[in-house]
């Protein structure tokens, strides 16, 4: 894993403008989120929306992995070539398996809001700090929090053990999309520990990088999604 993050950082550094280009999208596209979850008063989604990451960040770095790829075979890599994964002989496997995870994301929100009425109820939330005080200092607040966690770490679980080793594998080789996910489930049966550490590091990351506005997203992001590459090289070597 150590490794891995190494290498998804040097791929970083040799990316950097090109990925931030990249990143930078992602961090955008979560400030929008979080701005139509305060219009909308859909505040108690703002934190399952940012742990969402998680379970789409996968199909999200699609991009990242090819250019990973390229750069392990020496060629010279643009921002533009994310897109070449368009190219790729299993982009209708990656597709599908991107729709997968969208949905597996949006029955996380469908749970997580049900959770929330669950343990709050349909009354109004009447400010932003009002609704921070009562989920950290309220029976039913402390209860949701242990509730979904519980609920959201098995969704991830879900979305990390069918796609983690499944996509770079779909870029890489021509493969069937049940044989990428046949794959990418005996991977993490076979490694239970580091893929459980691994999880723990993507989350931690997005914790990190999610607190100030989402902006941090703009390194984890790319860096986690580089790493991946290498995960897989690991995993499945050439």
């Amino acid at each position: 894993l150590r490794h891995a993050l190494m290498k998804g950082f040097e791929d970083f550094e040799a990316y950097r403008t090109d990925v931030l280009f990249i990143g930078v999208i992602y961090a955008a596209v979560g400030l929008v989120v979080a701005r139509l979850a305060f219009g909308m008063n859909l505040i108690p989604l703002l934190f399952p929306l940012a742990s969402g990451f998680a379970i789409i960040g996968p199909f999200a770095a699609v991009g990242l992995y090819e250019m990973s790829r390229l750069r392990e075979q020496g060629f010279e890599a643009k921002w533009s070539n994310a897109f070449d994964v368009y190219n790729a002989p299993a982009i209708g496997a990656i597709s599908l398996l991107g729709l997968i995870l969208m949905t597996i994301f949006g029955l996380w929100l469908i749970a997580a809001w049900e959770i929330y009425l669950a343990t709050f109820g349909p009354e109004p939330i009447t400010s932003l700090g009002q609704f921070v005080h009562d989920v950290f200092r309220t029976p039913g607040g402390q209860t949701m929090i242990v509730i979904g966690i519980g609920v959201g770490f098995l969704f991830a679980l879900l979305a990390m053990t069918i796609s983690i080793i499944s996509f770079p594998l779909l870029l890489d080789r021509d493969v069937g999309l049940d044989t990428a996910i046949r794959t990418s489930v005996r991977a993490v049966i076979a490694n239970p520990g580091p893929m459980a550490l691994w999880g723990l590091t993507v989350a931690l990351g997005l914790v990190l990088g999610s607190i100030p506005l989402f902006v941090g997203l703009i390194v984890v992001l790319p860096v986690l999604g580089h790493a991946v590459w290498h995960l897989y090289r690991a995993v499945v070597p050439r």
